[in-house]
Parts: C-alpha cells; sequence; structure tokens
C-alpha cells in the first residue's frame, strides 16, 4: 500500500507541466515548437535561457517536494525502506511529467525530473551525477548523451552502494530497488530513443553555450 501511495504521490507532482505551463503563459505549445518535447532542453532552445532556467527549476523541485512529502511520511515508520519508498515518489513524479493524463498522455521525458531524484537520494550519487553530466556536456554538447549516460550511472551506482551496505537496507528491499531503478531507466532509454538513433548517426543535434562550431549557427542551453 505504501508503495501506490508514493507513486500516487509523486505522479500528482509530476503533473505540474512547467514547459507547458511556462509556454502558455508566453502563447505558446511547447509541445508544437522545435522538438515537440515538454522539457528544458527544447524551452531553453524555444524560448530562451530564463526560460529553460525556470523550467528546469521546477521539474527539479517537484521531484524533490514528492520525495520530501513521502520521507515526511514514512522516514520515521518505514525507516530500513525509506530509500525504497523515496524511489517510488520520484518514479511517479517522472510517470506524471512524462505521462500527464490532462494532456493526452504527453509530457517530457523525464530527465530534470530524474534530477531531483539524484539530487535528493544521496549526496554521493549527485556528485557523480553531476560530474558525469557535465563531463560529457562540454566534451561533446549533447545534452542525450550526458543524460543518458547519467541515468545509466546512476543504476549502476546503486547497485553498487547497495551491495556495499551503505543503505542499510535488506537485501529483499535492495532487490526492489534495483528493478524500480532499472524499470525507469528502461522508460529514460525509450523515450530518448530517437536521440539515441541519431546520436548513433551522429545527426544529434548539439548545445553550446554561446556560439556553434562554424556553419551550425547560434544555439542556447
Amino acid at each position: 500500500m505504501e508503495r501506490m501511495i508514493c507513486l500516487a504521490i509523486g505522479y500528482v507532482f509530476g503533473l505540474f507541466q512547467t514547459a507547458y505551463i511556462y509556454g502558455r503563459f508566453h502563447g505558446i505549445d511547447i509541445r508544437q515548437h522545435g522538438s515537440g518535447n515538454a522539457g528544458t532542453t527544447n524551452t531553453l532552445r524555444i524560448l530562451g535561457k530564463k526560460a529553460g532556467a525556470i523550467v528546469l527549476a521546477g521539474d527539479i523541485l517537484k521531484c524533490m517536494l514528492a520525495i520530501g512529502l513521502t520521507r515526511l511520511l514514512y522516514s520515521s515508520s518505514h525507516l530500513e525502506m525509506f530509500r525504497l519508498l523515496s524511489l517510488y515518489a520520484a518514479a511517479g513524479a517522472i510517470l506524471g511529467h512524462n505521462f500527464p493524463f490532462y494532456l493526452k498522455f504527453r509530457g517530457g521525458k523525464g530527465i530534470a525530473v530524474t534530477a531531483g531524484l539524484i539530487l535528493s537520494f544521496h549526496w554521493m550519487v549527485a556528485l557523480v551525477g553531476i560530474i558525469l553530466f557535465f563531463s560529457t556536456f562540454f566534451l561533446t554538447h549533447y545534452v542525450s548523451l550526458g543524460s543518458l549516460l547519467v541515468y545509466g550511472g546512476f543504476l549502476i551506482q546503486l547497485i553498487i552502494m547497495g551491495q556495499w551496505g551503505m543503505f542499510h537496507m535488506s537485501q529483499v528491499y535492495l532487490n526492489e530497488m534495483y528493478i524500480v531503478a532499472f524499470l525507469m531507466t528502461a522508460m529514460a532509454y525509450y523515450k530518448h530513443r530517437e536521440n539515441i538513433k541519431r546520436l548513433i548517426k551522429g545527426t544529434e543535434r548539439k548545445t553550446y553555450l554561446s556560439k556553434k562550431s562554424e556553419g551550425e549557427g547560434w544555439e542556447s542551453i
């Protein structure tokens, strides 16, 4: 029952579609522009840095709030499994973000929401995630590649830290946590399937902080 409640809590928070709402305030449906994705990267490409920063902060915050509420409800009564329940809340937030019922289940890809999970889960997970994303981004300028590597790294790190006993959980709960994290990772890779195809072909769109390389014009992040 606790798992379903945490999923529901997360889904409700995830329904706050920051990109869509911000776009509507500025007279557009962000899903009808650019990549068609209601997320941070498409927002900053279409509406600029300020819009991208606001959407990024909003998507991160809604996951952190869902996790915070879950911990407030269960950290005392379910001490051993509160990280597992936090993961369920994050999964719910990502589902709400990716598949909002009131937008005909057309949302984002959940990466910024996942950043809220990574920042909330454990300081070591957050540190590795930040280093992995920004090192990949500044070397390749592919937001999608950095995002996918962070997801894969999160799953691997979760298993390693869990098996080292850093979460102080029984193996049963750890195994369940690994399964949930694997399903979340699989969904992220599925949502990025077109990005993966373009990365393989070398046609994925790059994002730069200032001026793009010669012949590619301008783009902001």
